[in-house]
């Protein structure tokens, strides 16, 4: 076990050095991080600062982009996105889109505002308003997962958590 969690160590400084400015930090930090380098690279986004203000990145064209990852069955949102970009991480580090689109939909259909001030919504219902989103309104994919570009391989063991 203390190697595995050395190996893991080390993965999380050499994605600190790859990916300067993002905090690839042992929590929930790790895949909401691994989410948006993964989304920036597949979507062509350019990632904004830490802590920006809702928005986690913007397109080519200048639109705002919330991405969520997530290894779980919901995200949670504090506000209402321009756009929104939700990710089901999965152990292989592929992924699946859950939700590509205005964010407003999604805002609407979020449960209640909780103690901590988020709204959570379940993937199960971004699937359902996905379907409505029209395929002009998607971020588009401009990069195949098939080249994810992370270091997977050079400590042997998968990036995401098992």
């Amino acid at each position: 076990m203390p190697e595995i969690v050395k190996d893991l160590y080390r993965i999380v400084g050499r994605l600190d050095q790859l990916f300067p400015g993002r905090r690839f930090t042992l929590d929930g930090h790790l895949v909401g991080s691994i989410g948006e380098v993964l989304a920036a690279h597949h979507y062509g986004l350019e990632l904004l600062p830490n802590s920006y203000q809702n928005h986690d990145a913007k397109t080519k064209d200048g639109q705002f982009v919330q991405i969520k990852s997530t290894q779980r069955s919901s995200v949670a949102l504090r506000d209402k996105p321009e756009n929104l970009l939700v990710l089901f991480l999965k152990q292989d580090g592929s992924f699946e889109e859950v939700y590509s689109g205005p964010g407003k939909a999604p805002w609407e259909k979020a449960g209640k505002m909780q103690k901590n001030g988020q709204r959570p919504i379940n993937l199960t219902k971004l699937r359902a308003i996905m379907e409505t989103v029209p395929t002009a309104l998607r971020i588009p994919l401009v990069r195949s997962q098939h080249r994810i570009g992370l270091p997977t391989s050079e400590f042997g063991v998968s990036l995401l958590p098992r």
